[in-house]
């Protein structure tokens, strides 16, 4: 078993946090996105859409996408859960985790890949799109600030999927010049973000 991995990139953070939380062990293998190493024809063979993070197993499955290498992991070994504890919490999880990858973190990836020069020699970029992104981004973390007015975590009283990606999307805003968690003005993500930042998981 191995994990490809780059440790600059939000998704494939989003992992390494999910196994530190679990606290199972695998061996990582960098795939340097500045360098096009995931463009290569022997990449491809493992991920034919070139993204990382990529889970490869012993028996040569390869298993892509950053929430389906969690949820693997999720069922292979189910303590702590951090995909809920029953029907009805496996369902608001699941609502939330969607909620923040689709409205915060894809939009400041969004923002990020479309405007920055970094990724103009690896995808088409459309300035405009990007431009509206950066614009909707302090809209979305002044949504995320009023999610968490009435509870401890993202999807409720417990730490979750939804959190690790809330984390790293927070985090990657620093690449589009926005420090949300440093904001007095959003005070209920600052004492979540203080929260989860501190957890040894973080600096996975």
């Amino acid at each position: 078993m191995k994990l490809y991995d780059f440790t600059q990139a939000p998704n494939p953070r989003r992992v390494r946090i999910f196994l530190a939380e679990k606290d199972i062990k695998v061996p990582v293998v960098q795939v340097d996105i500045a360098k096009q190493e995931h463009r290569t024809d022997a990449f491809a063979n493992i991920n034919p859409l070139q993204r990382l993070p990529v889970l490869e197993l012993d028996d040569g499955t390869c298993i892509a996408e950053s929430v389906a290498i969690c949820r693997y992991f999720e069922e292979v070994q189910p303590e702590p859960p951090l995909f809920g504890n029953d029907p009805v919490d496996k369902a608001l999880v699941e609502m939330w985790q969607r909620r923040i990858e689709m409205n915060l973190l894809a939009v400041v990836a969004a923002g990020f890949r479309h405007t920055n020069p970094y990724f103009a020699k690896m995808e088409e970029q459309v300035q405009a799109w990007g431009e509206q992104n950066l614009r909707n981004v302090g809209t979305q973390f002044a949504w995320l600030n009023d999610v968490l007015a009435d509870r401890e975590f993202i999807a409720g009283d417990h730490y979750t999927i939804a959190d690790i990606t809330a984390l790293c999307g927070t985090d990657f805003a620093k690449v589009i010049k926005m420090r949300p968690m440093e904001d007095d003005n959003l005070p209920h993500l600052k004492r979540w973000y203080q929260a989860v930042s501190s957890r040894p998981s973080a600096k996975a």
